[in-house]
């Protein structure tokens, strides 16, 4: 008897151990003639466009740990027609006509102070370790500033003003693959009258035309090719700056005259009291002109300058330099390439004297 109870013990554990955990799924039997789900196909990449095979791809090529620098000069062309100079105000001039005292002979009047136009950039491009292309532009007079750009030189963020404009003429490329012939335009902003206020308004016509040509593609050393371009911009405008409206004083309204007992009182015409419109001075007529001309070599491969030259041309009339992007005058200037600073050579330690032997 109890060798018959022990087994029974013994079997209902087994059995305990083989029973499964609950809530567990069964899986559902495919009915017969079913065919297999066929595997998910993972989502295709979508290839590359095809260059043409006349075409190039203009690109900077940057290698982390190894950033690329090139230096902008601009050199002021004394020889070249002076921009104008603004008008002179006709307060001036009317003082001038009443007999005004006139300013000591050799002095100048006094202009606002303008900070000194840097004749030096220096660019640095690195591609960091998170793979975004950082830009840093150096100039000889002011302070650094920090941009990111894209691979054709795009500039994404960062930058305002003439230095923008500047990093655009010598950083951007086109956007697509281009053949010898082919033009493009830049994001560039040269001028913008709306910086001259409300009271500005615009004469019709100006001129606005933004063209870079890519001229030919030649072989270079060890397989290189070079991309030669051609910079053609110019933005023109004009128009009028009116003065700003004179404000009449109020009148004082709670104000009132005594009159005497016997004197008849006479009522007012509103329409006599008010004043007579003054005559408004004219406008004064401004406008600026902007040109760029360059030609520059693009080594295709390398993904940098070879060379780029240009001119750079701001010219005025009346006081439209608020609205300019540009240093005014017409400035030569030019890329040059820097090379990765080189370690100075280690110091040679002295030659050891020989003994000198005695003469016989």
């Amino acid at each position: 008897m109890k060798r018959s109870l022990s087994g029974l013990l013994v079997a209902l554990a087994f059995t305990a151990c083989k029973q499964e955990a609950p809530g567990k799924l069964e899986p559902i039997p495919r009915p017969p003639g079913a065919t297999a789900p066929e595997p998910e196909e993972a989502a295709p990449v979508p290839a590359a466009p095809a260059v043409p095979k006349d075409a190039v791809v203009l690109r900077w090529k940057l290698v982390q740990d190894a950033p690329v620098s090139f230096r902008l000069n601009l050199a002021l062309d004394r020889n070249a027609a002076v921009p104008e100079s603004a008008p002179a105000p006709k307060a001036a001039k009317a003082d001038k006509k009443k007999g005004a005292k006139a300013a000591p002979a050799g002095e100048a009047p006094k202009a606002a102070a303008r900070a000194p136009v840097p004749t030096e950039y220096m660019y640095v491009l690195v591609l960091d370790k998170s793979g975004e292309r950082q830009l840093r532009v150096t100039p000889n007079a002011g302070v650094g500033e920090d941009a990111t750009f894209s691979d054709r030189g795009f500039i994404i963020d960062g930058l305002q003003g003439p230095a923008r404009n500047l990093a655009t003429l010598v950083l951007e490329l086109p956007r697509d693959p281009v053949r010898p012939g082919e033009t493009w335009s830049l994001g560039t902003e040269l001028t913008t009258p709306d910086a001259l206020g409300t009271l500005f308004r615009r004469a019709p016509g100006g001129e606005r035309h933004n063209r870079v040509k890519l001229v030919s593609v030649t072989p270079g050393d060890n397989g290189e090719q070079v991309a030669t371009l051609e910079y053609d911009i110019v933005e023109q405008f004009g128009g009028t700056l009116s003065p700003p409206r004179p404000t009449l004083p109020k009148k004082d309204k709670g104000a009132k005259q005594m009159a005497p007992e016997n004197a008849a009182i006479e009522v007012p015409n509103e329409l006599d009291d008010t004043p007579a419109p003054a005559a408004q001075p004219e406008g004064t007529e401004l406008g600026a002109t902007v040109k760029v001309t360059g030609k520059g070599e693009f080594l295709v491969k390398a993904g940098q300058w070879r060379s780029w030259e240009g001119t750079l041309s701001t010219s005025l009339n009346g006081p439209a330099q608020p609205a300019v992007n540009l240093p005014v005058g017409t400035y030569q200037a030019r890329v040059s390439p820097v090379g990765a600073p080189q370690a100075p050579a280690a110091p040679q330690a002295p030659a050891e004297p020989t003994a000198t032997p005695p003469a016989p």
